[in-house]
């Protein structure tokens, strides 16, 4: 999927760039697979506001996909690539023997036309979906389950795809995009192949507008503030005070580890995304 650049006629158009839509088949969702949720503008339910900078932004349909895939050995066509605005990755439409449709995330070369499969004896080709222990060695899988029967959670961005390493002892190894290796059980299911929209990391907002129709607000510098505002505000001239960058409420924002150290799923991790193995506590 290539992406539109434009002739700087405006300040805008001379880094913006936007996706193709080539492989866009159908323009309108279906209306039996969509719901209407309400934004929240970043406020909890004491209409305080929780996270900043969001707000406004164009009216979403969320559509309603299958991430668990348990129609079991019931073949499935293609019936359309669609654009979803929550997510950055395709949906193909799909349309079961007995008329019921369903939304999956769509993988790189997934065809209009196609014959998908669920289950154990699915061959493991783009779209199918297998557990853990019948997929080949060495090839590249998203719509990951973490836990049998619960859906794909994980590997469903575009254009992200982890492959299966090796299997053993009732678990398969599989490396994540970020390079973190990680058992999982070999009863969980997975997709065959790379997400689709491959190409969505070289797409360029350009301007504020396209932010805020994403409903994301502008936010304020912390060292453009005053001290009684940020930790990191006032001084004489543009200066940060020289500490390390923290939020408003003083915690570290760059290289501050957040990841509970005695998280149950931490025994599950073999490698760190950093290289470096992982040390049970």
């Amino acid at each position: 999927m290539p992406v539109k650049i434009f002739r700087p006629l405006t300040p805008s158009t001379r880094y913006i760039t936007i996706s193709s839509f080539d492989e866009i088949t159908k323009m309108r969702p279906e209306k039996s697979l969509i719901f209407t949720r309400k934004k929240t503008g970043g406020r909890n339910c004491y209409g305080r506001v929780t996270s900043r900078g969001r707000g406004q932004g164009h009216k979403q349909k969320v559509r309603n996909v299958d991430f668990k895939r348990n129609r079991r050995d019931v073949e499935a066509t293609v019936l359309a690539i669609e654009y979803d605005p929550l997510r950055t990755a395709r949906l193909a439409l799909l349309q079961y023997a007995d008329g019921e449709k369903a939304y999956i995330v769509a993988p790189n070369g997934l065809q209009v036309g196609a014959k998908l499969l669920s289950g154990e004896n699915a061959a493991p080709e783009i779209g199918n979906n297998l557990p853990l222990r019948t997929i080949p060695i060495g090839i590249p899988i998203h719509n990951i389950e973490l836990t049998p029967g619960k859906g794909g959670q994980i590997v469903r961005s575009a254009g992200s795809a982890a492959t299966l390493m090796s299997r053993g002892d009732g678990y398969a190894q599989i490396r994540l995009p970020s390079g973190e290796i990680r058992r999982i059980n070999e009863k969980c299911y997975a997709s065959i192949g790379q997400v689709g929209n491959v190409e969505h990391e070289k797409v360029v907002l350009g301007k504020a507008g396209r932010s805020r129709h994403r409903g994301i607000r502008p936010l304020s510098r912390g060292v453009a503030k005053n001290p009684v505002d940020h930790p990191m505000g006032g001084g004489a001239g543009k200066t940060s005070g020289g500490g390390h960058p923290v939020t408003p409420w003083g915690v570290i924002t760059k290289g501050y580890r957040t990841r509970n150290r005695r998280k149950y799923s931490n025994r599950f991790i073999v490698v760190r995304r950093d290289g470096r193995p992982m040390k049970l506590k």
